[in-house]
């Protein structure tokens, strides 16, 4: 069987009776083109089946229309969840992605990572590893250095470095403004790890409401996980011994609050009744947990969409030789979801000390 032939430019141009030179204006969205032949040109290329070099268009342009970037724990929901809107964007914005995935959350040679991709000639690279240690220094110091531009995601802002993240803070303030508003005064948190940014900020808004309201969070009031259920199972048991008068609780992610919940469950705890439980993240299995979890919902997808948006923008600022416009850095807010694992069924002020069987 004949293997089809390939349509080229010039079978465009003879086709349209017009120069090859004109074909690539209406490829590239020149303005000096009259508007008749813009559309002769665009309804032969749509008829023929042309499909333009992605090689020979980067060459004029000196772009590769290529986004290299490097990530870490993708088994974790964070990570995978962001990766899935840079993808889904790029497309969009016809950019194509070089994924560069450290074997570690804190990389011992970044170079290593950073070398592969300016050899591909990336027209810029998002860094998707989340900010734990000091694991930013290196990167944050050099960015400036480096031939492309860099965006961060999950960073904490500094005003100057591009970046794009959520407010973890503001939703670690909404978990706990709405506990009290459900009537708790003794509430606990089971943090993530505390050498991680995100963690530290949701802890930091669980501590300053309580503050703001006079109320105690104090160690005995808080217990450290991993973010993994198995760790949540834990945390919970060691704070229900710990702090026996806890009414109120906000886990730092959802998959930890389940952890929690089965802790509760087992030891006769009624939820929402006698503890109200709210978590952070908005899986979409959260729904559906028993009880279907309240939660701090923080769009991921829409991080990595936001990240793709700005780098691309930067990119082609920096392509014309304008300056970029807007701020550094984007924040997204986080938005409270309420359901029954703190709500309903509940009456503020109620006895605290019902558990199974009372």
């Amino acid at each position: 069987m004949r293997k089809p032939k390939r349509i080229t430019i010039k079978m465009v141009a003879r086709e349209a009776e017009v120069s090859t030179q004109t074909v690539s204006r209406v490829l590239n969205e020149r303005p000096d083109v009259s508007p008749e032949t813009r559309q002769r040109v665009q309804e032969i290329i749509e008829r023929l089946g042309y499909h333009p070099s992605a090689l020979a268009r980067s060459l004029i342009q000196q772009r590769s229309r290529t986004i290299g970037i490097i990530t870490a724990g993708l088994n974790y929901v964070g990570p995978s969840r962001a990766l899935n809107g840079i993808t889904q964007r790029a497309e969009r914005l016809g950019y194509v992605l070089l994924l560069k995935e450290s074997a570690s959350f804190q990389p011992a040679d970044i170079q290593s990572l950073i070398r592969p991709l300016l050899a591909r000639q990336v027209d810029g690279i998002i860094w998707a590893i989340p900010d734990i240690g000091s694991n930013h220094d290196w990167i944050r110091e050099h960015a400036v250095e480096l031939p492309v531009p860099v965006v961060f995601l999950t960073i904490e802002p500094d005003g100057g470095t591009p970046s794009v993240s959520v407010d973890n803070y503001k939703g670690g303030c909404l978990a706990v403004d709405h506990l009290l508003q459900q009537g708790c005064r003794e509430i606990g948190h089971l943090s993530g790890p505390l050498d991680w940014w995100e963690a530290r900020a949701r802890k930091a808004g669980w501590r300053d409401t309580l503050a703001n309201a006079a109320l105690p969070a104090t160690d005995e009031c808080s217990v450290e996980g991993n973010w993994s259920p198995a760790s949540g199972e834990r945390a919970m048991r060691q704070l229900l011994e710990q702090y026996p008068d806890m009414d109120g609780l906000f886990v730092a992610n959802d998959q930890m609050a389940l952890g929690a919940l089965n802790v509760a469950i087992e030891q006769g705890v009624y939820i929402p009744e006698r503890l109200a439980v709210v978590g952070f993240d908005n899986l979409p299995e959260s729904a559906h947990f028993h009880p279907p979890l309240t939660t701090v919902e923080q769009d991921l997808h829409q991080l990595g969409c936001s990240a793709i948006e700005k780098l691309v923008h930067i990119i082609e600022a920096e392509q014309i030789g304008d300056e970029v416009s807007g701020e550094n850095v984007t924040i997204l807010e986080p938005a409270l979801i309420v359901r029954e694992s703190s709500s309903w069924g509940r009456v503020p002020g109620s006895e605290k000390s019902r558990s199974a069987g009372s």
